[in-house]
């Protein structure tokens, strides 16, 4: 049965309430028990959801404009900075990656178990799926490009959530403790484009800005 363009706006705010309330937990979460546990793999889970908690917000503001045409400027404001903060973000992360686990590979710093990160990675795993086709749903009435690029970050967190999981239970219940830096590696899959695609868009919001100056 098909729903009235109102109300899939409204389900598609609740919905990206909903990301915003799950990846602000996610974040502390992973991070809190990347740093107890020495584990790289789990912080760069935890801060790729800082980044991931950023798009909730802005499509969330971007939802709510199309009800109250009057925000679309501090939205356009709000999306240029969130651009900037989310390229620094994922050219940090991809940096730190790469340089820990080059280090810990070296220097053989053995990450700790952590029962938290398994936990919140298997719940991710579960979550994110659903997320991503409730807002596949409310976007097949929307058609807007902003919630199709949520979407895939959506789905790019449910992979992510996967490699974080085998990397911690390899080195839990195989005592593979490299493997943590292996599965960190791998997550450059997906960070590295997402990064290179954050850049070119800060340089296109950057190159309109001064055109317009």
């Amino acid at each position: 049965m098909s729903i009235s363009r109102a109300a899939a706006i409204r389900h598609g705010v609740r919905l990206e309430l909903a990301t915003v309330a799950w990846m602000s937990v996610e974040a502390v979460v992973a991070v809190v028990a990347g740093v107890a546990a020495r584990s790289l793999l789990l912080t760069a889970f935890g801060i790729d959801s800082v980044v991931e908690l950023l798009s909730g917000v802005l499509l969330y503001r971007r939802l709510l404009a199309e009800s109250s045409p009057s925000q679309a400027g501090d939205l356009d404001r709000l999306e240029r900075q969130t651009v900037s903060i989310s390229a620094v973000l994922l050219v940090a992360l991809c940096a730190y990656v790469v340089l820990s686990s080059i280090a810990g590979l070296a220097l053989r710093v053995i990450p700790e178990g952590s029962v938290l990160g398994v936990a919140v990675s298997v719940a991710a795993l579960v979550a994110m799926p659903l997320l991503a086709g409730a807002k596949r749903r409310v976007n097949e009435v929307v058609q807007s490009p902003s919630l199709r690029a949520d979407i895939a970050e959506t789905v790019s967190c449910a992979y992510l959530a996967a490699v974080t999981l085998a990397g911690l239970l390899a080195s839990m219940w195989l005592g593979w403790w490299w493997a943590q830096y292996v599965a960190a590696l791998a997550l450059l899959v997906w960070l590295v484009p997402e990064a290179r695609e954050a850049l070119e868009e800060w340089r296109h919001n950057w190159a309109n800005q001064r055109g317009q100056g």
